[in-house]
């Protein structure tokens, strides 16, 4: 599968690309299913109810996640991108009154929210530590039509029949496949994405760029992603208030960005400040997320503040900032981002957070050092900088909510793309370690990581808590 910057930016809404999104878009798909794309199971008669079975993390933290909530309003025809909340409140409403959802071109289905969405504990299934099982009954309550999805990260949803075949087959099964779909430049590794810059004589951003064109011109929609990333910032900073869910998380964005701009010529700032400029961004980003507010997975949702913060500090507070670096800036997150993906994985339910921030900070980090004008070479260096220094973190958010630690950890993660970005602009782009190497070393801890650490909220930070 060709990983567009589309696949990898997605416009849609929060608090979980994994937990919200993806279990909405699979949702969606059911309904297609239902409309005639898959077959019915036989002697099934007239399709008349819906049912919904969470499992693994998607039941652990579902709660928290809204999963419930996203799987209700996509079986009643709602997609994330789209998402009116006025609409979608009314729907909720009326589904909890009438016990019934009611979509387009398809007859009145019975469904109850608090009934027919149940949470599966004790089961994970085979794919992924993601997956949900959607069925539909006919009128005399025999099962109609069943399909297991995957939310397998990023709002990257899978069926079933399709998670066996979407196992790695390496960078050059990935080369093969990519340029048998026509695309100029097909690199599946980080190996690959620099031989190829280097035969072409083109950066990393132009071969992007190339590849993206098969489609059509991509530049007008690049600038809305980017407009998207900024608008959902410039509302966290513009708002205050207590965060839902039940932590009593207060929104801090708003009153440390109007301290740094009262602070602005009076030459009272350390020179340290900058830093709490990147966690302001990044903060008023995921406190919006944490709302259920729009927002780019950036690769994912739990992770969104980290790439629009440092694009934003390009933007905003580079000497030489252009649009075309920050399309620049974009177009080589997006190749970072879908290496990780194809590679690895960016699910913190697969492999913890470092897929996720850790990701995020090496997209931003390759993102930032292309900008300023780094080589190839230099690119891939900031890439491996930003990742190495993420390997092992957890997932582990308190009352699966993605507030703590999650806000505060995506400043952070701005500051270490900032960071490596600057770092690897001081060598020449040699390095021990490659950034493929650094890839696998974050799948196999991944694959070495307690499950109480991905995102189930069994573990680490969200089982100590204070007791007062």
């Amino acid at each position: 599968m060709f990983l567009s910057i589309f696949d990898i930016f997605k416009i849609g809404v929060g608090p979980s690309s994994s937990h919200t999104m993806g279990p909405m878009v699979a949702a969606a798909m059911f309904l297609n299913d239902l409309r005639g794309g898959r077959e019915k199971e036989p002697g099934a008669g007239t399709v008349a109810a819906l049912q919904a079975t969470l499992h693994g993390s998607l039941a652990f933290t579902g709660k928290g996640h809204a999963t419930d909530r996203a799987v209700c309003l996509g079986l009643a025809g709602f997609v994330p991108e789209t998402l009116d909340p006025v609409a979608a409140e009314a729907a909720l409403a009326a589904m909890r009154a009438e016990g019934q959802v009611r979509p387009d071109a398809l007859p009145e289905l019975a469904f109850h929210p608090e009934r027919d969405v149940l949470f599966d504990y004790d089961t994970t299934l085979p794919g992924h530590a993601n997956g949900m099982v959607l069925r539909a009954y006919d009128q005399t309550g025999a099962l109609y039509m069943e399909e297991v999805f995957y939310s397998v990260g990023g709002g990257f949803v899978l069926r079933g029949s399709e998670i066996a075949a979407a196992d790695h087959g390496g960078a050059e099964a990935f080369h093969d496949e990519k340029a048998a779909q026509g695309y100029p430049y097909p690199f599946g590794s980080a190996a690959e994405m620099l031989e190829m810059g280097a035969a072409s004589d083109k950066r990393i951003s132009e071969m992007k760029h190339a590849n993206e064109r098969v489609h059509g011109d991509p530049d007008a929609a690049i600038a809305r992603v980017r407009d998207v990333m900024f608008a959902c910032m410039d509302r966290g900073l513009g708002t205050t208030g207590i965060l839902p869910g039940g932590l009593s998380v207060k929104r801090r964005a708003h009153g440390i960005h109007e301290a740094l701009k009262a602070g602005q010529g009076l030459n009272l700032s350390q020179p340290h400040e900058v830093n709490d400029w990147l966690c302001v961004y990044a903060m008023a980003v995921n406190e919006e997320n944490a709302a259920g507010g729009q927002v780019v997975t950036a690769p994912t949702n739990g992770a969104a503040g980290v790439i629009p913060a440092v694009l934003r500090y390009y933007r905003d507070h580079c000497i030489g900032a252009t649009e075309a670096g920050e399309r620049e800036f974009l177009l080589v997150a997006a190749a970072i981002g879908g290496l990780i993906k194809h590679n690895a994985s960016i699910s913190g339910a697969e492999v913890g957070c470092q897929g996720e921030v850790g990701s995020a900070a090496a997209m931003a980090a390759a993102g930032l050092c292309a900008a300023l004008g780094g080589s190839n070479a230099q690119v891939e260096n900031a890439a491996e900088i930003a990742l190495e220094h993420h390997l092992g973190m957890t997932c582990d958010p308190v009352g699966g909510l993605v507030q703590v630690p999650c806000i505060e950890r995506n400043g952070l993660g701005a500051i270490k793309a900032v960071a490596a970005a600057s770092l690897a602009l001081r060598g020449d782009g040699t390095h021990l370690m490659p950034l493929d190497n650094c890839i696998e070393t974050m799948r196999q801890t991944g694959i070495d990581m307690s499950h109480k650490y991905k995102e189930t909220s069994l573990g680490g930070l969200a089982v100590n808590l204070p007791e007062c």
